[in-house]
């Protein structure tokens, strides 16, 4: 009879374990819950901001107040307010729900795009410059703005080397093309 029972160290200590057990698996967020809730207050708008930007994105005819109101009510779960509102199931909200308004654009981020838009300008040279045809520019005369008959009627050639040549010549040809058209544009732009 003695050997059936359990002593109270053992249980003690099957009991601290199994607490230990329970509070690391609901409680520490052992889990997949702790990584979806955003602990900082910034945390919580931008990411919200951006469930209303993609829900917006995706039904531009929803308004945002409606969106937010459905992201409250089902704890900000992208794919339930979308599926409600493909069913035709989106409750307007009461008239006592105030939404945040929409924080204002960052200007910072709208001038550092503009500074990475100019950035890259530079990077990506003209088509002058980037089939070197400085060249051609200079001894482009008028006889260049007639089109070579020759050059149309030749059938394409069965060797690789010369459609090659062929076919750089008709780039080269319409970049010097278009740009004796945009030089005429602007020179009739400026003379009116």
């Amino acid at each position: 009879m003695s050997d059936d029972q359990i002593s109270l160290p053992y249980f003690a200590a099957i009991l601290i374990i199994l607490g230990f057990i329970a509070r690391y698996l609901f409680f520490n967020g052992g889990g997949a819950s702790a990584a979806q809730s955003p602990r900082s207050p910034e945390a919580l708008l931008r990411a919200r901001e951006t469930a209303v930007e993609r829900i917006q994105q995706m039904f531009p005819q929803t308004e945002r107040r409606t969106i937010l109101w459905d992201l409250h009510r089902n704890g900000m779960n992208i794919q339930n307010t979308t599926e409600r509102i493909l069913a035709g199931r989106l409750e307007t909200p009461p008239i006592t729900f105030q939404p945040p308004a929409p924080p204002p654009p960052n200007t910072t981020s709208a001038s550092s795009a503009a500074a990475l838009r100019k950035v890259e300008k530079p990077s990506q040279p003209d088509l002058i410059t980037r089939y070197n045809l400085t060249n051609r520019i200079t001894s482009s005369t008028a006889t260049d703005d007639t089109v070579n008959i020759d050059s149309k009627t030749k059938a394409w050639s069965s060797n690789r080397d010369e459609r090659q040549a062929s076919l750089q010549k008709r780039r080269e040809d319409m970049i010097l093309a278009a740009r004796r058209k945009m030089e005429a544009k602007l020179a009739k732009g400026k003379s009116t």
